[in-house]
């Protein structure tokens, strides 16, 4: 495995790993944000906003691209908190991962920590978020890994093996909506197996989410596969009307969401989550039209997965 600190993006300080499979950049001057994933050979599946990158210091909230951290639920003041600021990185001798370590106290009393592991002979990777109360007193939030997509990809959500009626008697997903989601927008598909999204740059912005218990979801950009895992605790509360999974799509990129359930945190101790990433190149003739085509090709590299 490679780790060394480059220059990247605008910013001078940059973390980079990388084994025979990936390679995955950190920024150090600002964050913690993950600002590049990729096969090798192959091109950053992540957005990138050039216009805010190599920005350092500023006062209000810069998207960037990339994956970052926030804070659940959304709040003008936890959310939103400038993420501007130097972080430092340290490795963990007993199991490898590479803690990041945000350098300020988030507004609202909270220090972030993103726990990155790059498996040796894959893609894979596991991203821990944490966050810890710093406060003086008792307060309830959760954590939320955030990942920008670069445009142009589909987004695919499995959903569970339909029931049968007056056998299966209750619910089995949630789905919320936001005040501006169309339902009949063409950038849906709500189909048996799969719920799909799809990126456009003439879309405007759009949000759904889900009690999912699916445990993944993924993104094809171009003969790339993006795969995130993720988990859904039964009993936890989730924020959102009890959403552990979200997803958010604008002209520019789409967004897949992840939350760790609700708790309150007393003064010192933290919550946390943490994701699976994985990437494949797929088959230039693979199918993402139809249900049946799709769920043929991608159920190998599922399987790799683990999932």
């Amino acid at each position: 495995m490679t780790e060394k600190i480059i220059p990247h993006f605008g910013w001078e300080r940059n973390l980079l790993l990388s084994n025979d499979h990936i390679e995955l950049i950190v920024t150090l001057d600002v964050g913690p944000r993950i600002a590049s994933y990729r096969t090798l050979p192959g091109e950053n599946v992540l957005f990138e906003k050039e216009d805010e990158q190599g920005g350092t210091g500023e006062r209000d909230f810069k998207i960037r691209g990339g994956h970052r951290f926030w804070i659940a639920p959304e709040d003008e003041v936890r959310s939103y908190h400038a993420d501007n600021s130097p972080v430092e990185y340290d490795k963990n001798s007993f199991n490898g991962e590479f803690v990041i370590h945000s350098q300020q106290t988030h507004a609202g009393k909270i220090t972030k920590t993103l726990g990155i592991t790059l498996h040796d002979d894959s893609s894979q990777i596991s991203v821990r978020h944490t966050a810890r109360n710093d406060g003086a007193e008792p307060a309830t939030f959760g954590t939320w890994g955030s990942t920008a997509m670069a445009p142009g990809g589909l987004q695919i959500i499995p959903q569970p093996i339909l029931g049968v009626h007056k056998h299966d008697l209750l619910p089995n997903r949630g789905i919320v909506l936001w005040p501006y989601t169309d339902l009949s927008d063409s950038r849906y598909h709500f189909g048996r197996d799969f719920f799909t999204l799809r990126q456009e740059t003439t879309g405007g912005p759009t949000k759904i989410g889900f009690s999912h218990r699916e445990r993944y979801v993924a993104y094809v950009l171009g003969n790339t596969l993006f795969v995130k895992a993720f988990d859904h605790l039964h009993g936890a509360t989730y924020p959102d009307g009890g959403c552990n999974f979200e997803t958010f799509t604008n002209s520019a990129m789409l967004v897949i969401e992840a939350l760790g359930p609700l708790a309150s945190v007393d003064p010192g101790e933290s919550v946390s989550h943490t994701e699976e990433w994985y990437l494949f190149t797929i088959p230039a003739e693979a199918e993402i039209e139809s249900e049946a085509a799709l769920s043929a090709w991608l159920r190998p590299f599922l399987r790799q997965s683990g999932l």
